[in-house]
């Protein structure tokens, strides 16, 4: 089974950008929709991108409406990884950050999580 391997987080200062890395250990993120939720404790985990498997036309790239315009998701095929560049970061955007891909069969798959604090 894919197994997914998140990096990049840290305690920034608002205003700072992060670039968080997602790598996975098999198969091409070509064929798989992938994405980023996070969480803050006591809150229920939060979709805030989503990136659609290559194989659908023109797939959709989604963001929630508190990071639009601050936040980008991308695909290296060639390094299996996915990104998620955060700019203008806010004290509100503190949480622990997963990355998870939906096989073609199966239950959706999950990272170990990063954690990123956003504080002066």
């Amino acid at each position: 089974q894919v197994q997914l391997v998140e990096s990049g987080g840290g305690l920034v200062q608002p205003g700072d950008s992060l670039r968080l890395s997602c790598v996975a250990s098999s198969g091409s993120l070509d064929f798989y929709a992938v994405g980023w939720f996070r969480q803050v404790p006591g809150k229920e985990r939060e979709q805030i991108s989503c990136l659609s498997a290559r194989s659908r036309y023109n797939g959709p790239i989604k963001y929630v409406d508190s990071v639009k315009g601050r936040f980008t998701i991308s695909r290296a095929n060639a390094k299996n990884t996915v990104y998620l560049q955060m700019d203008s970061l806010k004290p509100e955007d503190t949480a622990v950050y997963y990355c998870y891909l939906d096989p073609t069969s199966g239950s959706r798959i999950w990272g170990q999580g990063t954690q990123v604090t956003v504080s002066s």
